[in-house]
């Protein structure tokens, strides 16, 4: 976990990989069960995204992690997925999967990344999603 900025990055902004497959995936899965639409998203690729990377020290070239940033607080990996998770309807439950340590959550997480473009594929171009998440993705960087 990290502080961030308060003045500088908004609040539940998911920053994600934006040509893989299983990252956008992941936020259309979110944006989906996000009734209350608290959560905005941002691939790594655009302005937006590549500035935050950079606040929360993620290389931009070669993620090895999603990241979000809750009440001023950046979570990444496991913890990340699993505070998401937690804040959707009827996911409340994944919290019991904090019990586990962390250090075995995030491996798990690791190897994931590190082949997803091989098991679950690559866009050849960075994901956005349609137009029914235009209004939730960020992808200029303006400072405060």
């Amino acid at each position: 976990m990290t502080d961030v900025p308060r003045d500088w990055i908004d609040d539940d902004i998911i920053l994600y990989d934006g040509v893989c497959v299983l990252c956008s995936t992941w936020i259309r899965f979110v944006a989906k069960r996000d009734d209350t639409k608290r959560f905005r998203f941002t691939p790594i690729e655009s302005e937006y995204g590549s500035a935050m990377a950079s606040a929360l020290n993620i290389d931009a070239h070669d993620p090895d992690t999603n990241a979000v940033v809750i009440d001023g607080v950046a979570l990444y990996r496991s913890d990340a997925a699993i505070a998401v998770l937690s804040t959707l309807p009827y996911w409340g439950w994944v919290k019991v999967l904090k019990i586990t340590p962390r250090a075995f959550r995030d491996t798990v997480y690791t190897c994931i990344a590190r082949n997803r473009y091989q098991w679950f594929g690559r866009h050849d171009v960075c994901d956005i999603g349609d137009a029914s998440l235009s209004d939730r993705i960020l992808l200029t960087y303006k400072p405060s």
